[in-house]
């Protein structure tokens, strides 16, 4: 790894998430995608960018459409306005992916050759390649946050369950053992964490149907019929106070649940699916050092900021 992350003279570290870019084959929908993750950078100047998956589509397109024939290639130019920044990035791969022509294994190989990523493989053994965890220093060289990454998978492995993979036992138990480490070498109290996975967990439809959420809701939350439990396991650890995914490219809400922040990014890429009057952008992510908590807001393609979501209450 290349880069060190470490707070601001300022105290602040900024986070940009693009997420389902979706880029194919560098035609027109894909280089506005990259124009806008461009005026996106240039405008923020985050100290992180993190793909939430679906970087490229590697999966079934109808005939006449584009398709991504050099999956690897096209990763390359979808990071490309991060990478020439020299800016660090992270990803975590989404079910897209790697559907076809691919695997992951092969799609990380072209990750790590980046000079600029701080994406991390992962333990083996583990379900999922890209389980990893960061650590953002303080302004007295400790560690003063961290940020974990998960594989959320594609399809369920099992063929008495139909939908989406989980989030697995094993890679719930590697992140308890890393939290548990960072805990136990920073005075037995856990350190602010973030989480970033591609598949929303089962609480992000718990949470928009029990509290108060604030952005919109535009089509159902594809998560995985099963849950695994990993958001059980980061309320008992008690770091983690915010969450990241993609994936339902239409929402872009957030609400609160036992006290974690369950955030959608904003859809980033155009060539894939939308909806008419909603437009591509980002979500900005901002820590403050030595705080347990987060500003968040949008930055959309026209270069419009959005601080205060539309609230949803439930039952109304």
């Amino acid at each position: 790894m290349q880069h060190a992350l470490a707070f601001r003279e300022d105290h602040t570290f900024t986070i940009t998430q693009f997420t389902d870019l979706h880029w194919k084959d560098g035609g027109i929908e894909d280089q506005q995608t990259r124009r806008l993750i461009e005026d996106v950078l240039d405008a923020e100047r985050p100290d992180l960018v993190v793909f939430t998956g679906d970087v490229i589509y590697t999966g079934y397109v109808t005939p006449g459409e584009p398709v991504c024939e050099q999956p690897l290639q096209a990763f390359r130019e979808a990071v490309h306005a991060a990478e020439a920044r020299g800016i660090p990035w992270a990803v975590v791969f989404g079910n897209h992916d790697t559907e076809t022509m691919i695997t992951r294994d092969e799609l990380m190989d072209t990750v790590l050759a980046h000079t600029h990523t701080v994406t991390q493989r992962g333990p083996e053994g583990v379900n999922g390649v890209g389980n990893y965890q960061l650590t953002i220093s303080g302004s007295d060289g400790q560690t003063a946050a961290a940020l974990y990454f998960f594989d959320s998978g594609n399809l369920s492995p099992l063929p008495s369950i139909k939908g989406y993979d989980w989030i697995h036992r094993d890679q719930i138990n590697w992140y308890t053992e890393q939290s548990w480490k960072l805990r136990s070498s920073h005075g037995a109290q856990p350190l602010p964490a973030l989480a970033f996975f591609h598949i929303p967990l089962p609480e992000y439809k718990h949470v928009w149907d029990s509290a108060a959420c604030y952005g919109n809701k535009l089509e159902n939350v594809c998560c995985s019929p099963v849950n695994s439990g990993l958001f059980a396991a980061m309320t008992e650890m008690g770091d983690v106070v915010g969450t990241f995914c993609g994936h339902d490219h239409i929402n872009d809400y957030w609400g609160e649940l036992h006290g974690i922040r369950l955030c959608y990014g904003r859809a980033t890429g155009y060539n894939t699916y939308g909806k008419d009057g909603f437009p591509r952008g980002a979500r900005m992510i901002r820590l403050r050092e030595g705080e347990r908590s987060f500003e968040s807001w949008l930055r959309l393609a026209d270069g419009t900021i959005i601080r205060d979501q539309p609230e949803h209450t439930p039952g109304i």
